[in-house]
């Protein structure tokens, strides 16, 4: 009985490794009401996957937009190497195509167009060797729910400092 080897796809699909982050957009939370999330993945040029390689993406400002039937990711920055390709003009915030099956684009772009949604990407992340883009559907925050939020986590964390001194207490 020959034994079969373990090809690095097996592995790392059967010991459930946790994804790389590449880039978080941590102003997500704080702006928008984010309800169900979706992997899309995105077209890459060469010398921006190099770049992405060595950490150089920005989410902050970024957003998505549904244009004739396909979805396009606008304001990521990934901001080129100096030694990248010279051939190719490098425009760090260039509209890039996010890849997606059709049915999950008509349902987003159904949410965006009618329910008054905005996609948002929440964060990058290495699956295998693609780079993968964690999309929210999102409605805008009020300055008055930004406020309540953090009101909310400000007594949260009081709250879990009385209980820490309770305990420690007692």
């Amino acid at each position: 009985m020959s034994k079969k080897k373990n090809s690095a796809k097996d592995t790392a699909a059967g010991q459930g490794q946790a994804r790389k982050t590449i880039a978080l957009n941590r102003q997500a939370r704080h702006e928008y009401h984010l309800e169900s999330r979706h992997e899309a993945g995105i077209a890459l040029q060469g010398w921006e996957l190099k770049a992405i390689r060595a950490g150089r993406m920005n989410l902050s400002d970024a957003y998505a937009l549904v244009k004739d039937g396909e979805i396009f990711l606008l304001g990521a920055q990934i901001t080129p190497l100096i030694q990248a390709s010279t051939h190719v003009i490098a425009d760090d915030r260039r509209t890039r195509k996010l890849l997606l099956h059709r049915h999950e684009i008509d349902k987003l772009m159904g949410k965006v167009q009618r329910d008054g949604y905005t996609l948002i990407p929440t964060a990058a992340y290495w699956s295998g060797n693609k780079v993968k883009l964690e999309l929210a559907l999102a409605k805008g925050k009020q300055a008055h729910d930004k406020r309540q939020a953090a009101r909310d986590r400000d007594w949260e964390r009081d709250r879990q400092r009385v209980m820490r001194r309770h305990n420690r207490d007692a």
